[in-house]
Parts: structure tokens; C-alpha cells; sequence
């Protein structure tokens, strides 16, 4: 009877921290990704950007969620249009630096905020698998506005999966490449190397955060790969990882690249740590999509 009643608590403690584990992860919460310092060198492309008059874009969500847009035309009227995904915990601001790339560069953007960030609506983190459904959306209106536009989409660690996992989905001739920094390869595959980061055990807690991200948010970590999904893409695409990532390994880079059945060009920046191969090396990540964007956009 003791022994029973041993087991029974154990596999309810597992179950309630499993629960726990998934609910922290995936629910939406308050903490924030660092902005760009004050004295680095990208702080004045953060401000010119901050400076600029965007307009205020909308989507309605098949969940019901209403998510909003920022959209910068470019200064000399273009029909060339990039579309910004952000990462995890990430707000908009913390990427004005690479929009005022963008813009520099006379492009269109457009940046929206994520489902289940700080700043927007949902209750859930979509971890890339439910925002390439809102992507399709905010892509069917770029479209709308203007029909002759030519797209490319960006994303970075968690934005980064959610253009990967979207380019194996069935998406307009407008689209006409992808930009992804340090995206993972699966949400399985990251959300275990960030148990062992913390010495937990992957099994049997990963399979249950799983099961419960499946049975409330709607979507399992199994799924939501982004390697099954770029099996299917066959558009340009250019991979940008950091050698120093530890939070989503640099590893990962190539199982990316691989298994993308379009072009693929690569950016490694060795110095740079999680997110921060822009501000590593400038000059080389401004290059490496300037000429991407050239021959594909």
C-alpha cells in the first residue's frame, strides 16, 4: 500500500511540473528579450527608426485574435516588400536596428508583433507553428494592397522557425524568399537542449509539456519542425546562425540548410552569441543580405 501510494504522488508530481513547465514556457508573460545598448553602434539606426511615421496594419486571426503591424514604405517608392518576424518574448522595438537595415537598404517593411508577446493579443506563444498562419495572413495583405509586390520574409530565433516552417506551406508566386538568424530546427529539439541547459530530464517531462501544449495551445512541439517543413520549400533561402549560440545551437544551422530544397546561401559570424550576429559584425551581416535580397528580391 505504501509503495502504491509513492508511485501515485510521484507520477502526480511529474504531471504538475510537467504542467508548470509547459504553462511557463508557452504562456504569455512580461519578461523581455535586451534592447541595443546606448553605446553600441547600431543605437542611432534604433532611434533614425523609432523616428519614422509608420502606418498601423491589422489582421483578424481564425482564432480570434486581432494582431497588429507596423509598415514603413520605402523612401523611393518600391514594389519590394520585407516582412519582419520577431523572436520569443521579443516586443517590435527590440528590432529597429534591422528594420532601419531594411529600410536603408529601400525596401518596404513590414513588421508585425507576435501572438502571445507582451505587446499583442493570445494567450499562447506560438513557437513559429501557429504565427506562419498569421504570416499567410499578413502576406495576403501586402498582396491586397499592392498586387505586383515581390516578398521576402525575415525572422530571427523564434521568428527565424516561424519563416522556415512557413516556407514549406503552400504561399503566393509573390513570395520570393526567406531570411532566417538562428532559428531552430524542431520546438522538440530546442525545448530539450533547454531542459539539459538546466540538467532536467527530457523524458518523461518533454513528452507531457507536449501532450499539454497539444491539448490547450492547440499545437504539439513533435509538429511544429521546422526541418519537415523546409523539405518542402524551394525557394532561395539564407541561413544566419551565431558560433557562439548556446541557446539555439549552432549545430542546428546545418541541419537547416540541408534540408531546404531551394538555394541556400549561409552567414556564420563566430563571435557572436543568441541574436546577436547583427550587432557582431555589422558590416558582414549587411553585406551577406544585401547581396541575398538582390538576387532573389
Amino acid at each position: 500500500m505504501t509503495i502504491l501510494w509513492i508511485a501515485t504522488g510521484l507520477v502526480l508530481f511529474i504531471l504538475l511540473v510537467s504542467f508548470f513547465g509547459f504553462y511557463y514556457i508557452v504562456h504569455r508573460n512580461n519578461i523581455l528579450s535586451k534592447q541595443v545598448p546606448e553605446k553600441h553602434a547600431l543605437y542611432s539606426d534604433v532611434i533614425a527608426f523609432d523616428k519614422q511615421k509608420k502606418a498601423e496594419w491589422q489582421i483578424n486571426t481564425e482564432d480570434g485574435l486581432l494582431l497588429r503591424a507596423w509598415y514603413l514604405p520605402a523612401t523611393q517608392a518600391t514594389d519590394k516588400t520585407v516582412i519582419m518576424a520577431t523572436g520569443y518574448n521579443s516586443i517590435r522595438n527590440r528590432f529597429f536596428d534591422i528594420g532601419w537595415l531594411f529600410h536603408s537598404l529601400g525596401y518596404n517593411l513590414l513588421m508585425p508583433e507576435m501572438r502571445g508577446s507582451t505587446e499583442a493579443q493570445g494567450k499562447w506563444v506560438g513557437f513559429g507553428w501557429l504565427d506562419k498562419e498569421d504570416f499567410k495572413l499578413w502576406i495576403a495583405q501586402v498582396i491586397q494592397r499592392n498586387p505586383k509586390t515581390e516578398i521576402a520574409l525575415w525572422g530571427i530565433s523564434m521568428g527565424g522557425a516561424t519563416v522556415m516552417m512557413l516556407s514549406g506551406d503552400e504561399l503566393p508566386d509573390n513570395v520570393k524568399c526567406f531570411i532566417e538568424d538562428c532559428g531552430y530546427d524542431s520546438v522538440w529539439n530546442e525545448i530539450k537542449h533547454q531542459l539539459h541547459r538546466f540538467h532536467l530530464p527530457s523524458w518523461p517531462l518533454l513528452p507531457l509539456m507536449s501532450f499539454w501544449c497539444r491539448t490547450i495551445a492547440g499545437y504539439s512541439w513533435q509538429e511544429a519542425s521546422s526541418v519537415k517543413q523546409l523539405t518542402r520549400n524551394k525557394r532561395p533561402f539564407l541561413f544566419i546562425h551565431g558560433e557562439k549560440d548556446n541557446f539555439v545551437p549552432y549545430a542546428m544551422l546545418a541541419k537547416n540548410r540541408d534540408a531546404s530544397q531551394g538555394i541556400t546561401e549561409e552567414l556564420t559570424v563566430a563571435a557572436a552569441s543568441h541574436a546577436k550576429a547583427y550587432e557582431t559584425d555589422i558590416s558582414a551581416y549587411r553585406l551577406a543580405i544585401q547581396k541575398f535580397l538582390k538576387n532573389y528580391l
